[in-house]
C-alpha cells in the first residue's frame, strides 16, 4: 500500500463527498458551539432572575475581559488548526505532533500573563467600567475566578480543535453537550443553593471545564485517533511563532471586538443617565443573545477550516473551494434569519432575563441597529477561515479586523 494511499484511508476529509462532509463537521461543531452559548443565556437568566440586575450588570461588566480569553484560546487554536489541517491532509504525522506539542507550551504561557496583568491593572478598569462601586464588585469577584481558570479554558480548546481537525467532530459534540449540561447544573447550586451569588457562576464553569478537559484527555488516551498523547513528549517549544502568525488575525478580531465593548460601555457610565444600570444589563443581554448567534457561524466557518487545511495539505484545493461555497451560503441563511429573530423578538428575548421594562426596552433599542449588515458577517467570516487555513494571515486579517476596530 502506497503512502498515498494510506493517508487517503486515514483521513475522511480527503475522500467523502463535500456536500456529506461539510455537514458531518459542520452540525456537530454548531452543536458544540450552540450549547456553549445556551449555557451563556441560562447562566445569563439565572443571574438576572436570582441574583437581580446588578448582578447582570456585573457580568455585562465582564464580557470584554472573557472576550480577551476567548481571543488569547484563538490565537493558539486557530493558528496550530491552520497548520495541524495541513499537515494531516500530507500526511505528515510528525510534525503534526511536533505543532501539537508546542502549542501546549504557548496555550500554558498565555495566562501567566494574562494573571500578571489582571492583578497589575485588573481592579482599576473594572472600577472604570462601573461607576458604582457595588457593581464594581461583583465584577471583580466574578473575573478573578474565570481568569485563575484561565489555563484549564485554553488546554480544553486546544484539545477541543485537535480533535475537530483530526475528523472526530461527533466526539466533541457528545462531550460538550454534557460538560455544558454539568456546567448549567453547577451554576443553579452554586447561585441558588449554595447562595454563593456571582462567585458560584464563575466556579460551576471553571469546574466544568476542568471536568470537560479531563474526558477529552481520557479520549485522547483510550480513543485512538491521529495524534495520541505520547506526541506531547516532544519539545514544548516548538512553532510558537507560526502558530502565533496565523491565529493572531482572529485573536485582534475578537480583542477588537472586547474593545468595542468596554468604549460602549465607558460612553455609557460616562453619560451619567438614570438608567446606567438598565443600558449596562441591557447590553449585556444583548451580547449574549449575539454570542449566541454567533456560535452557529462560528461553527460554519471552523469545518470549512479543517476541510481547506485538510485538502490544501493534500493538493486538493477543488474540494477546499467547493466546501467554501456551501459553507458560505450557509453562514449567510443563518445570519439572515438572526436578523429577523432580532428585529422581531427583541423585546421577548429580553424578557427571559428580567422583568425590569427599562432592560427589556434597552436590549430592543440596542438590537436594532445592529442588525444593520449581520447578514454579511456569517460568509466574512467563513472565507476568513478558508484563508487562515490556507496559511494566508493577511487575507484573514484583512476580513477580520475592520469589523471590530474600525466599523463598530
Amino acid at each position: 500500500m502506497s503512502v498515498r494511499h494510506a493517508v487517503l484511508q486515514d483521513n475522511p476529509f480527503l475522500t467523502a463527498p463535500i456536500g456529506r462532509l461539510f455537514w458531518s463537521n459542520a452540525l456537530p461543531m454548531a452543536m458544540v458551539m450552540s450549547m456553549g452559548g445556551i449555557l451563556n443565556v441560562v447562566d445569563g437568566i439565572i443571574v438576572g432572575r436570582f441574583i437581580g440586575p446588578q448582578a447582570l450588570a456585573a457580568v455585562s461588566l465582564a464580557f470584554p475581559v472573557a472576550m480577551v480569553l476567548t481571543a488569547l484560546a484563538t490565537l493558539v487554536g486557530g493558528g496550530m488548526s491552520s497548520l495541524l489541517a495541513r499537515h494531516l491532509g500530507a500526511g505528515d504525522r510528525a510534525a503534526a505532533g511536533r505543532i501539537f506539542a508546542g502549542a501546549h507550551g504557548l496555550v500554558l504561557a498565555i495566562p501567566v500573563g494574562v494573571i500578571v496583568l489582571w492583578v497589575l491593572a485588573g481592579g482599576g478598569f473594572v472600577a472604570a467600567m462601573a461607576g458604582e462601586p457595588r457593581v464594581a464588585g461583583l465584577a471583580q469577584d466574578y473575573l478573578r475566578i474565570l481568569i485563575l481558570g484561565a489555563p484549564v479554558q485554553l488546554l480544553l480548546g486546544l484539545h477541543a480543535d485537535a480533535l475537530r481537525n483530526e475528523g472526530r467532530a461527533g466526539v466533541i459534540a457528545g462531550l460538550s453537550v454534557l460538560v455544558n449540561l454539568i456546567n448549567i447544573g453547577a451554576n443553579w447550586l452554586g447561585i441558588v443553593v449554595l447562595g454563593l451569588g456571582i462567585a458560584g457562576s464563575a466556579l460551576g464553569t471553571v469546574a466544568a471545564l476542568a471536568i470537560g478537559l479531563a474526558l477529552l484527555i481520557v479520549v485522547r488516551a483510550h480513543g485512538g485517533g491521529l495524534l495520541p498523547l505520547s506526541v506531547l513528549r516532544q519539545s514544548w517549544l516548538a512553532g510558537w511563532s507560526r502558530i502565533t502568525r496565523l491565529g493572531l488575525p482572529l485573536c485582534l478580531s475578537f480583542i477588537g471586538i472586547a474593545v468595542s465593548a468596554s468604549v460602549v460601555m465607558l460612553a455609557l457610565r460616562l453619560q451619567a443617565v438614570a438608567d446606567h444600570g438598565a443600558l449596562v444589563a441591557g447590553y449585556g443581554v444583548v451580547t449574549r443573545l449575539l454570542g449566541f448567534a454567533f456560535l452557529p457561524q462560528m461553527a460554519i466557518a471552523l469545518a470549512t477550516q479543517s476541510i481547506s487545511g485538510n485538502n490544501a495539505g493534500a493538493g486538493r484545493p477543488d474540494r477546499a473551494e467547493a466546501a467554501l461555497r456551501l459553507a458560505m451560503a450557509a453562514g449567510f441563511v443563518w445570519c439572515l434569519l438572526v436578523v429577523l429573530i432580532g428585529l422581531v423578538g427583541g423585546h421577548a428575548l429580553a424578557g427571559w432575563f428580567s422583568d425590569d421594562p427599562a432592560v427589556t426596552t434597552a436590549v430592543a433599542q440596542i438590537l436594532r441597529p445592529m442588525m444593520l449588515v449581520y447578514a454579511a458577517s456569517g460568509p466574512v467570516l467563513v472565507l476568513a477561515l478558508h484563508f487562515q487555513a490556507l496559511g494566508q494571515p493577511g487575507r484573514t486579517a484583512a476580513l477580520t479586523l475592520v469589523k471590530p476596530w474600525l466599523l463598530s
